[in-house]
């Protein structure tokens, strides 16, 4: 009977996956290969760690993105560093800066030209 494979992933790999910012987590994390076991694990049975990242932050920039409603791209536009936490995110969600505003339209208006696309391409498809 074979042994069940063990393959690893590097850090940022496995934080990626856990969606949280790789240097806010414990440096044995950081310091060692994650096996896909371990990785279930934590995501089944969080340890305490990750439980407050995925709650206070700092956030890796694809989540704040997430929260503010704006691609990665308008984050860098406007001098948002790579992690916030979410007091941060909170925070420019209540100050309502211009830049907010106009980013979400623009991203919004990138979403439905996407959908729109999609629909085109299926119905070309289905045509076919």
């Amino acid at each position: 009977m074979s042994r069940p494979n063990a393959q690893s992933m590097k850090p940022a790999t496995a934080a990626k996956k856990l969606d949280v910012y790789l240097p806010a987590t414990p440096a044995e994390f950081q310091q060692n290969a994650i096996t896909r076991g371990e990785l279930a694990a934590l995501q089944a049975d969080p340890p305490q760690w990750l439980k407050d990242l995925r709650k206070n932050g700092p956030h890796p920039k694809n989540l704040v993105a997430a929260k503010l409603g704006v691609s990665i791209a308008a984050l860098a536009r406007n001098g948002v560093g790579d992690a916030l936490t979410t007091d941060e995110i909170n925070q420019i969600l209540d100050d309502k800066p211009e830049w907010l505003a106009a980013e979400r339209e623009s991203y919004q208006e990138v979403l439905r030209e996407e959908r729109r696309l999609k629909a085109l391409r299926a119905e070309c498809a289905n045509d076919d």
